[in-house]
């Protein structure tokens, strides 16, 4: 089975783009089930139509992170679709789900998304005893799992791979944007990449225009981020994983950019 991990969809450049490339690169590469971070498909937050753009271009689930309540337009849509999920840490009264399992030709694909306490909001249930509960409770026994650690720290993104290989099929990182160049298949099984990387702005910083960026690290007043637009680029991973065992054989890594 040949899943497909997107990295983070950034503003109106990054759906555009991901609509221009997502479906031919899945063809290229035999894809039987595609995951995309979609938390700032608004630049900041998702919006429903920005969700449905991103199902249209190819994606088969739709991950969230610490942007998912920027736009509160989402929250009728996560409860209605079961498709897209918010982190499985945030407090339980939050609405929508945080994990999902989900039908292929090659049989059924648990997915979790977390989000990382490190840097971000210690207020999140810790991502590790949530992880360990819903592995737990897997009765139907798939054995494909997937986990999108949306996080900030490398070092907590690291450790849960470490605490999750041989459970789990692969572990990605998202929110950092940047792509990382480790991907590969830890001792036991599972595959691993600290960061798909983004899809959006080539020339940016993240995603936005730099000198909103520059402003921001420099103490200015602050102003809603804007997407940097121009030449685009879309990154990724593709993990080859045995459907029998669960255990994951390869992890390709990829970027496509103008």
């Amino acid at each position: 089975m040949n899943i497909l991990a997107v990295g983070d969809i950034c503003g109106k450049t990054g759906l555009d783009f991901l609509a221009k490339n997502l479906r031919e690169l899945k063809e290229l590469d035999e894809i039987d089930f595609t995951v995309v971070n979609g938390e700032n498909a608004s630049v900041i937050g998702i919006r429903p139509w920005e969700a449905d753009a991103i199902f249209n271009a190819g994606a088969d689930v739709i991950t969230l992170g610490n942007h998912t309540w920027s736009r509160h337009e989402i929250i009728p849509y996560l409860e209605s679709n079961r498709y897209i999920l918010r982190p499985a840490n945030f407090p339980p009264q939050n609405p929508g789900r945080g994990r999902g399992v989900y039908p292929t030709p090659r049989g059924d694909v648990l997915v979790v998304s977390l989000i990382g306490r490190c840097g971000m909001d210690f207020n999140n249930d810790n991502p590790f005893f949530t992880v360990d509960k819903i592995l737990a409770a897997n009765d139907a026994g798939v054995k494909v799992a997937l986990v999108d650690f949306h996080a900030e720290a490398t070092s907590e993104k690291l450790a849960m791979a470490h605490h999750l290989d041989g459970r789990v099929s692969a572990v990605w990182g998202t929110h950092t944007h940047v792509q990382t160049s480790d991907g590969h298949v830890m001792p036991r099984g599972t595959g691993y990449i600290t960061d798909l990387g983004m899809t959006g702005a080539k020339e940016s910083v993240l995603g936005i225009v730099p000198k909103q960026s520059i402003a921001r690290f420099r103490g200015d007043p602050p102003s809603r981020y804007t997407d940097a637009g121009g030449k685009a680029k879309l990154e990724c991973a593709t993990f080859e994983i045995d459907e029998t065992t669960g255990r994951c054989v390869s992890v390709s890594v990829t970027r496509i950019s103008e």
